[in-house]
């Protein structure tokens, strides 16, 4: 009789009280395609993603997570997508600059709302960027996307401002037009993530960084199942990415599933909606 060596269980997880901005969705529409998800012509019910959204704050609110709002302003129907608005780390402020027109006035309207309130150390940047959306922070290290929106320049740029290492990755698939589509922390030290998201390169310095990584395939990164929130234990997920969702659970995360699919016709969700405070 063969005897089969018994699994060692997933290590504990622990999850750590975090500090969210968010923007209610009270002008959301499709009204305009600068991503390939985007399609003027399907358009998008704007109640449904209002309750949607409002779920979203719910599951952060019932994890323990301090959530702060910013309000819309009329004619910026992307500004739900808060994560784009700014990289806060340390209590230190690296403003956005936009690639696409329809968005620029975005910027000014988050660093106005970190500067009333508490974050006077705000850098106007020189370089597009846009915020959380290609800037991801763990313990040592920030992970910046770049290959369709943001500039390496502004890898450059934030890296002097924050003091912290930036590792450059480049993104080639247009589904994956921002770093949180194709990759979100764990905690501190680990990532998820689709590796056909990624240049060679890319992909060989994340296999050199994060050798026990949780790795997504198509499938899941396809309902941007890696655009996911978590708070080192929680991970608050796109429902509809099943597979990475066992996965997670396998190693010893606890998976919230949300419904985000109105705000996925702009490209969104969850992380997309989430700007994390830092300090």
């Amino acid at each position: 009789m063969t005897v089969m060596p018994a699994m060692e269980p997933a290590p504990a997880r622990t999850a750590l009280r975090r500090h969210y901005l968010m923007c209610r969705p009270e002008h959301f529409a499709v009204t305009y395609a600068i991503n390939p998800w985007m399609d003027p012509a399907a358009g998008a019910d704007a109640a449904r993603a209002v309750a949607q959204w409002e779920a979203l704050r719910a599951a952060y609110l019932r994890l323990g997570h301090e959530v702060s709002l910013i309000e819309p302003v009329a004619g910026l129907p992307d500004m739900v997508f808060a994560a784009n608005g700014a990289l806060v780390v340390g209590g230190r402020v690296y403003g956005a600059r936009f690639t696409h027109a329809e968005r620029r006035a975005e910027g000014p309207a988050y660093a106005a709302w970190l500067r009333a309130n508490g974050f006077g150390e705000v850098r106007e940047p020189e370089h597009v960027n846009e915020g959380e959306g290609d800037f991801l922070t763990l313990d040592h290290v920030i992970l910046a996307g770049t290959g369709f929106r943001t500039e390496i320049a502004a890898h450059q740029e934030a890296q002097e401002f924050l003091g912290r290492p930036v590792v450059t990755l480049r993104l080639v698939d247009p589904r994956f037009y921002h770093l949180d589509t194709a990759l979100f922390p764990l905690d501190g030290g680990n990532v998820a993530y689709f590796p056909g998201a990624f240049s060679p390169g890319s992909r060989a310095v994340l296999e050199r960084l994060f050798p026990e990584a949780v790795v997504a395939d198509e499938r899941d990164a396809a309902v941007l199942g890696l655009n996911a929130v978590c708070d080192g234990r929680n991970v608050v997920i796109n429902a509809e990415a099943e597979g990475l969702i066992g996965a997670l659970r396998e190693h010893g995360y606890d998976p919230v599933p949300v419904d985000l699919s109105e705000l996925r016709k702009a490209g969104g969700g969850p992380k997309c909606c989430t700007l994390e405070l830092r300090g």
